[in-house]
């Protein structure tokens, strides 16, 4: 009997040895080729690009948005937005009732005048001192010399009359003179100590006056300023978002009324993984994806990274230092700024969600000089 094998439905099948090997047809080979250049490929591309990309899909469009607030209360009479306006820098938004605020700027233009009317009085008054001073000063040293003449006469006529020369009422009238005197230079020098002393009051008087003119001056600039602000001004160009003033709406100080949110000035903030950021650098290419735009890639560049960590500027940061510990990968918000052009701007608004990709494959340098750094302090 042959060495034939037969199944259980009767078909007869070769012996092991007796089988012929399976040969690859060129399909298979040409199939075969392209996968091991795929996966060539694939290495190549992650050993020079792929593991130097960092990708996150915890990111958004933000913008410096300005909320606008009134400085002063009042009833507002003018209101020249809608809701979604785009604005211009420099113009009028809100204005607030000003009669009250005119008031009070004529009310310190009043008293700017009238505090330097009154410093006029004081400089006027300081000047009369001074003038006055002069004059008595002048008197007193002419009475001085009257009294040093006539003193000097009586001491020449007291030996003429000893020796009969002269009559004795000649010497009185004399001596009555230079007592005259004497006391005319008493009574100069009492005034012009007397006149000092409201020098230095007048002119204590006349620096409370000028003190009073620049605290008037201060408040009619501060009435005027406040007058100014009155009328609200756009500090930036942008659109206009969630407007709550209405006409005739009394506002306080302080109070928001609506949000610049400026359009042309969007940008990215990224959150990577702490285990992403160890090459990630200023000046780096980031590709971004839209989830309102699918299919559509838009280029970018990194600005900055974040000093910290997100929950290190929380208003309640983590304590860590507590027996219940659990390591969470913390995510470090990262900068990218985004030009996009006029049709993606209609879209594009503060808020999307975003997968960003960024290329680090300029940071490894620096990484190998932080570990040759390490290295150096080791030694």
């Amino acid at each position: 009997m042959s060495g034939e094998m037969r199944t259980e439905s009767g078909a007869v099948e070769q012996p092991l040895a007796q089988r012929k090997p399976m040969r690859l047809s060129w399909h298979g080979w040409l199939a075969l080729g392209l996968i091991l250049a795929a996966g060539l490929a694939w290495l190549a591309y992650h050993l020079l690009v792929g593991r130097y990309e960092e990708n996150t899909n915890n990111a958004y469009i933000r913008a410096d948005q300005v909320a606008i607030s009134s400085k002063l209360a009042g009833y507002v009479t003018g209101l020249s937005v809608r809701d979604n306006q785009m604005v211009a820098a420099g113009s009028e938004l809100v204005r607030i009732d000003p009669q009250d605020y005119r008031d009070r700027v004529d009310a310190a233009n009043a008293a700017v005048t009238m505090a330097g009317a009154h410093a006029e009085a004081a400089a006027a008054d300081a000047s009369g001192a001074n003038a006055l001073v002069v004059q008595l000063t002048a008197e007193l040293a002419a009475a001085e010399a009257a009294a040093a003449y006539q003193q000097g006469e009586v001491a020449r006529y007291q030996p003429l009359v000893k020796s009969g020369a002269e009559s004795s009422a000649t010497l009185a009238q004399w001596t009555l003179q230079r007592n005259r005197a004497l006391a005319e230079v008493k009574s100069l020098r009492a005034r012009l100590v007397s006149a000092r002393s409201q020098i230095a009051s007048a002119e204590a008087r006349r620096a409370a006056a000028s003190a009073t003119v620049q605290a008037e001056r201060v408040h009619q600039r501060s009435a005027a300023h406040d007058l100014e602000e009155t009328r609200l001004i756009a500090p930036i160009a942008g659109q206009i978002a969630a407007r709550s003033v209405r006409l005739g709406q009394y506002v306080q100080p302080g109070q928001r009324l609506m949000t610049i949110v400026p359009v042309d000035s969007l940008y990215v903030e990224a959150n990577f993984k702490e285990t992403q950021i160890r090459m990630m650098r200023p000046g780096q290419p980031a590709e971004i994806r839209v989830d309102a735009l699918p299919g559509l890639t838009f280029h970018g560049v990194v600005e900055s990274v974040t000093p910290g960590t997100g929950a290190s500027f929380s208003l309640v940061p983590p304590q860590n230092a507590t027996g219940n510990f659990t390591k969470i990968v913390q995510r470090v918000p990262v900068r990218i700024r985004l030009t996009p052009g006029p049709l993606a701007r209609k879209v594009l608004v503060p808020g999307l969600s975003l997968d960003v990709s960024v290329d680090t494959r300029l940071g490894k340098d620096e990484a190998a000089a932080i570990q040759a750094e390490l290295d150096a302090a080791r030694q």
